[in-house]
Parts: C-alpha cells; structure tokens; sequence
C-alpha cells in the first residue's frame, strides 16, 4: 500500500536513537536495561543490526497499552520493550536464531494507539482486534527489514511464516512467547503483581516439544489465574473498553476528515496526537471527541442507557505442565477452568454513557 512507503520515508527524517539502548553501526553489541529481565545483552549481528533500523525504533513511540494516560495512568510500556522481551524470552529458552528474529519483529506493523486503531477503521473487527496481523506481512516488505535478514542469510518467507515458530505464536489458549511477556510485562507495570513472584514464573518455565510448559501444577495454576485477572481488569476491562471507543472515535473522524492521513498513524504516538490537539481548536465535533479520550472520568458502562457500544476481546490460557514426567494441560487436573475459558473467549461487550 502507498501509505506504507510514505511512513517509511517519513521515519527515515525522524531520530528515535537512545544512546543507551541502541548501539552505533561501529558496535558490536546492544546492551538494554529491561523492567521485567533486567540486563540483556544483544551480540548477534542480525538483531543488532534490526534493532538499530528505524522501523524497529518506531515503535518506542507506540504505547503498548494503546492510549495509557489518562486511561491507565503511571503505566507507560512500548512495543518496543515487549517486542525486545519476546526476542529475549526466545533466545533464553533456546529457540532458533530464525524464530528468535520473527520475535523481535512481530509489532512492526502496529500504528499509532496500538489496538484502538481495530476501533477507527472501517472493516476492522473490534472483537478480534487483528488489523495488525492483517496487513503485517505486506507492512514488513516495504521496510529494510527483508534486505537486513537477506543480508544475514536468512529468507524473509521463512521469518514470516509462523508455522516454523510454535513457541513465537499459537492461538488461544495455548502459551506462546508473544502472551507470556506482554501478560508478566503488563502484571509488572500495572503494579499488580511484584516482580519476584513474576520471576518465581518465569523460573518455572521449560520448553518440552516445541511447546511452552511449567514445571509444575502449581506455578501453572498461578500464571493461569494471574493471566485471568489481569483479562478481566486490563485487556477486556472497562478501562480499555472506554480507551478503545473514544480513540477509536477520534482517529476515525479525523481521517474522514481529512486531518490525519494513514502514513500519520505509522510514525509515533506523539506525532498523531500533535495533529488531533491541533486540529481540535477548529473543529467542535473533534474537540467533542478529543476531550472525551483525554479525560475519560464520567463515562460509564450502562446498558439500559447508552451512547455507544465497544467490543474487547477476551484473552485466556490453558497452559501446560509437568505431572510425574507428563505434560499435561491445566484444565484436565483443574477441571473448573474449562468454564472459565469458555467464558472468557467471547468478545466482552460494554455500553458506554458520555456524561453530557
């Protein structure tokens, strides 16, 4: 797609170098100071050399969340960091250097406010917020990053293809690399959880058949409960349902009228937001809506009287783990979570109430 060439070129005149965290093209290492695994030193070339390309970059200007402050105050986290944690979670427990690379490149393709632009864009589904994955393999060609992996030896069909990595991507609610950092990372910035016991997890965590697996009932149990909660609280919870709707809103009609453009929602947070504020002092019905996405406070979920709806999805997982040797699913030892998953993937639905 055109706009896909435009933001490249866009990024290309924008510097996002933290002197800390992203090597010079004379260095031989990446050295990263992480919230959740602390210090991670990155010497294969490949992935140095990934990490230093401005698509990657991008993406320590796109909230993980999607829109934090005001909605989830205090809790900044990007998709670099998570898309960093997915790398490290792959190379710690030995997957190939293959795998490891379509780990660290998974989010490339998300826009400005993460998942809510699944909420401004027509043929977008909210219930299953894939807009992402929908337009990441042609979103990945019109980047360096195929002539980076060639540069390496490595074919662009093979990094794209998740068949080959079981322990990057699976589908719900199998554990995958993807779920197991953004679920810990977000548990650690919400300050939900402290991060000993997210480090007792993941020292509970092996690799067995080219699957994600716990080494004990116990800590399967933990982690499945943890993933629930912060399900029910964050991801499909009514802060996010609000988030969703009124960015959502805004990005949508400021693209019908012609404020945004779609390269603008490929460069950063900030960039598009700068545009909204602006345009926003000209026009009543944006101001309207922006005021709605800056400052939530008041809007409520009221079925019997609202102004609009938002669909969540719902995340949940069934992880495996070790009993006498065998690998054995949470559910079949813990039989009440069967209910519990089949609740939790449906869509969640909430109808929202704008104070006047």
């Amino acid at each position: 797609m055109l706009y896909f060439r435009q933001a490249e070129r866009r990024l290309r005149n924008l510097s996002f170098v933290d002197s800390q965290s992203v090597p010079t093209k004379k260095m031989k290492k990446n050295v990263i100071t992480d919230k959740l695994y602390g210090k991670i030193i990155i010497e294969e070339p490949v992935i140095v050399t990934l990490i230093q390309n401005p698509s990657m970059q991008r993406l320590k200007g796109i909230d993980q969340a999607g829109f934090f402050q005001p909605h989830f105050r205090h809790t900044k986290h990007t998709r670099f960091e998570h898309s960093v944690g997915v790398y490290y979670l792959l190379r710690k427990f030995g997957a190939p250097l293959e795998e490891q690379i379509a780990g660290l490149i998974h989010d490339i393709s998300h826009s400005a406010f993460s998942h809510c632009i699944d909420y401004a864009l027509a043929g977008a589904k909210e219930g299953e917020q894939a807009h992402q994955d929908g337009i990441f393999k042609e979103f990945v060609m019109h980047t360096d990053i195929p002539k980076i992996v060639k540069q390496y030896g490595y074919v662009m069909k093979d990094i794209l293809d998740d068949r080959r990595h079981p322990l990057k991507e699976t589908t719900m609610p199998d554990l995958c690399a993807d779920r197991l950092d953004y679920s810990l990372r977000s548990a650690l910035v919400y300050n939900h959880t402290p991060i000993k016991k997210l480090h007792y997890l993941l020292s509970h965590l092996t690799v067995k058949n080219h699957a994600w697996v716990f080494t004990n009932y116990e800590s399967a149990k933990v982690y499945a409960e943890l993933f629930y909660i912060l399900n029910i609280t964050y991801y499909a919870g009514l802060p996010s349902a609000i988030m969703f709707r009124t960015v959502g809103d805004v990005v949508s009609y400021a693209l019908k009228q012609g404020y945004l453009r779609k390269d603008d929602l490929y460069v950063t947070d900030v960039h598009a937001l700068s545009i909204l504020k602006k345009n926003a002092k000209n026009d009543q019905k944006l101001a309207l809506l922006y005021g709605r996405m800056t400052n939530p406070e008041g809007i409520q979920n009221n079925p019997s009287s609202y102004d609009s709806t938002v669909i969540c999805k719902s995340r949940i997982i069934d992880p495996y783990f070790l009993d006498t040797g065998k690998i054995k699913r949470l559910s079949e030892k813990y039989p009440k979570w069967k209910e519990v998953i089949a609740k939790e993937l449906q869509p969640k639905k909430y109808y929202l109430k704008f104070p006047k």
